[in-house]
């Protein structure tokens, strides 16, 4: 071991034999002591302050003309320069020969062994690197390293340049293995692993030799590799497309995509990812997506779940690659509900008599059905619940068979929501009953004139009550709640009101009762009474005149006045069109009770004072007109109580003995007779339509005069549009009707045009 003032050439000679021991014989083994006598030796080289006779020689990219301590650690450091040019030479001339996996082989090899020394030797300089590298670097000499980085520096210049530079032997074998690897060959990961990080490694940071650098690894690597894996894939899916389908290669191309991100992982950088799973789905989803949106009809069409998914997976990775299938799979689900509807208008099923249930059935099987793709194949994604939503509300509010009525179809979703809440209703009894309204909101969400909707449902509502044939009050009050959750509660408070009349209407009746039975104990008659507000109940007076009859004019009389005395100032209005009456027949072997309606009860006691009686003697008698009247007598003869021989001519059956073979008989003790006539039905189709026209003016009206109010003034346009914006969610109105509410709130002085501005108006206080 040299003194501590012993020369360069001696100091070196010492160090030299060690750093070449570490760098080629590490897995000898290095004692110790002998560690430790190199760490000294060059501690004790820098920190001398002797200044050698000898000049100083100047290393291959090292330091001259220095002076005192600087020189001690040029000297060392430009020495250690020209140690490790000569060993990687060496390691150079033995590479020339070995080509492909060989010479991956040999560098990995060496580059362990190498990285392993310099590490070592790295330590053993701990004090140079500590002070004279850090002084030179800090007086900004940055072609001045630690000793590690120096010896990566090395390898760099005089092994790693040379080699890659003769056709770029080194990455172009790694590409070469990955290609392997690509074409389903097992390869040595390991290697490729050891290799590619050499290249991140060799990268510096000029600035900060501490900091990762990846230029050496993009320029030699990265970017090559990105370069073939581009041209490797698009040579293989053009050739894979021409031979397969694209179901097949929907599932290569996810394939592909899941092992470049699993090589990402085994042996490239983490900064490789993106830009490598970019051009993946550039060169895999991109250049052949317009072929996936054209074959995505197909795959719904036959139902292919697994490809839709895949295809959507695939899609959802490329910028605007989901919007054509969203637009395509809007068509679909629109072309699929059209061909439902028109399949069952088709069916002879004719506008005005065409089944509710299976109206609704039809339009909710093309809901569920692309619901359930949309959860499954598409992840439920926002926008093709959106496509969804849309194409549902345009085949549920125009199809087939609601040709250019709007009105239809929320008339149809009310009736079959009316069948569903009655008493008997084998819908019901079928299936869960809460189920099935669930569903009924389906479609109502997709109705645009919800208004139609409320007053058909309302109107329904209305004689469900009257003729007490609800299913049950809690499936009522579900259906309500539903309707207020989706619309508030201004939607649903005439139906709330509703059930409050019927309850205090139970009431009423109760002490009437009570009070008849006190003051009148020869009451024969059984009788029951619903008072119902107008303003809450979609019900109309019969708009003609009727003779009550005389059997239960008392009753009449005595409920009027007692009504009367209880509620002073309140007008009653008798709705005979809606009465219902029970009869007991006593001119029959067998006693039946007859149920009928107020004008059959009315033509039928008329038959207490005589078996036969003409046409007009029954219009004088009841003042039903003769256009109704014709159909209850029509009615009562088919049911074989009237037997009608004679032209005009109605008699009692069986008022004589000729008729004996036609006698009235039922099996059923209750007979009714209460059937709903043709008219009455039409009517009450034209009634709620006209019902709903006058609403929507009012509705118009009021939102004009609260955006005025709010306004002060405004633009007709923009004043239309904020219209349709805030009554959209009830109805669609038309712009004529706009217009013409405005004409109204300008003739009652509601809003006035600004003078001097076109199309302007303001609100008049």
């Amino acid at each position: 071991m040299p003194s501590a003032t012993a020369d360069l050439a001696t100091t070196w000679a010492f160090l030299e034999e060690g750093v070449d021991h570490i760098m080629t014989k590490l897995q000898t083994g290095v004692s110790y002591s002998k560690y430790m006598s190199l760490y000294t030796v060059a501690y004790n080289y820098c920190i001398s302050s002797k200044i050698n006779n000898s000049t100083s020689e100047t290393g291959l990219g090292g330091l001259g003309n220095r002076t005192g301590a600087n020189l001690m650690g040029s000297d060392l450091y430009n020495h250690l320069i020209r140690y490790f040019v000569i060993h990687l030479k060496q390691l150079r001339d033995q590479s020339e020969t070995l080509q492909e996996e060989n010479l991956l082989r040999y560098y990995a090899q060496e580059w362990d062994r190498y990285t392993t020394g310099a590490n070592y030797i790295n330590r053993l300089f701990t004090y140079l690197n500590r002070h004279w590298v850090r002084r030179e670097r800090d007086e900004g000499r940055k072609n001045v390293y630690p000793v590690y980085t120096l010896a990566l520096v090395q390898w760099r210049t005089n092994l790693f340049v040379p080699i890659q530079q003769k056709h770029t032997k080194l990455a172009g074998a790694v590409l070469r293995l990955i290609e392997q690897q690509r074409n389903g060959e097992t390869i040595d990961q390991g290697l490729v692993k050891k290799v590619v990080d050499s290249f991140v490694s060799l990268g510096l940071d000029e600035t900060d030799t501490n900091k990762a650098c990846l230029d050496v690894y993009k320029e030699h690597f990265e970017g090559p590799f990105i370069a073939a894996t581009e041209k490797f894939y698009i040579q293989e899916s053009e050739s894979f497309l021409a031979e397969h389908s694209i179901s097949e290669y929907l599932k290569k191309a996810e394939e592909r995509l899941k092992e470049e991100e699993d090589r990402v992982e085994r042996y490239l950088n983490t900064q490789t990812r993106k830009v490598l799973i970019s051009k993946c789905e550039h060169v895999l989803i991109r250049e052949h997506a317009s072929l996936m949106w054209d074959s995505f009809e197909d795959l719904l069409d036959y139902d292919k779940d697994e490809d839709l998914q895949r295809m959507y997976s695939l899609l959802s990775r490329i910028p605007e690659g989901l919007d054509p299938l969203r637009k395509r799979f809007e068509e679909h689900v629109k072309k699929a509900g059209l061909l439902a509807i028109s399949r069952l208008a088709g069916e002879g099923a004719v506008e005005d008599v065409l089944d509710p249930k299976a109206y609704v059935d039809a339009l909710l099987e093309v809901h569920q059905k692309n619901s359930e793709t949309v959860t499954r194949s598409f992840r439920g994604e926002a926008g093709f619940v959106a496509s969804l939503d849309k194409a549902c509300r345009d085949f549920v509010n125009r199809n087939a068979a609601t040709g250019s009525s709007n009105t239809k179809s929320p008339e149809l979703i009310a009736k079959h929501a009316d069948l569903l809440l009655r008493k008997n209703n084998k819908l019901a009894e079928e299936e869960d009953l809460e189920g099935a309204l669930n569903r009924v909101m389906i479609l109502f969400k997709y109705i645009e004139d919800k208004d139609v909707f409320q007053t058909f449902y309302t109107t329904k509502l209305s004689k469900r009550l009257i003729h007490g044939v609800s299913a049950s009050d809690e499936s009522e009050a579900s259906m309500i709640s539903k309707l207020k959750e989706a619309c508030g509660f201004e939607y649903t408070n005439k139906l709330q009101r509703m059930f409050t009349d019927m309850s205090l209407s139970k009431d009423l009746t109760d002490s009437f009762k009570e009070r008849m039975q006190q003051n009148h104990g020869d009451m024969d008659i059984t009788f029951s009474v619903m008072v119902l507000g107008t303003n809450f109940w979609p019900l109309n007076p019969p708009g003609h005149d009727f003779v009550i009859p005389a059997e239960i004019l008392p009753t009449y009389d005595r409920f009027q006045k007692y009504y009367q005395q209880k509620h002073s100032g309140r007008k009653l209005n008798w709705l005979w069109n809606y009465c219902k009456n029970e009869l007991r027949t006593n001119y029959l072997n067998q006693k039946y009770i007859l149920m009928t309606s107020s004008y059959q009860m009315a033509v039928l006691v008329q038959y207490n004072k005589s078996d036969t009686l003409s046409l007009e003697e029954l219009l004088v008698a009841t003042s039903i007109p003769k256009e109704l009247m014709t159909q209850i007598l029509a009615l009562l003869v088919k049911a074989k109580i009237l037997v009608n021989e004679e032209t005009d001519q109605y008699d009692l059956n069986p008022s004589h003995t000729t008729y004996s073979l036609k006698d009235f008989k039922s099996k059923k003790i209750r007979v009714n007779l209460n059937q709903p006539i043709k008219a009455e039905v039409k009517t009450e189709t034209a009634d709620v339509l006209k019902a709903v026209d006058e609403d929507r003016k009012f509705v118009i009206q009021a939102t004009i005069v609260r955006i005025m109010k709010a306004r002060k003034t405004m633009k007709n346009q923009s004043l239309v549009q904020e219209v349709i914006s805030q009554i959209s969610q009830r109805f669609a109105p038309k712009i004529p009707d706009i217009k013409k509410a405005v004409d109204t709130l300008l003739e009652k002085d509601y809003i006035e045009r600004v003078d001097g501005q076109r199309d302007t108006f303001a609100y008049v206080a």
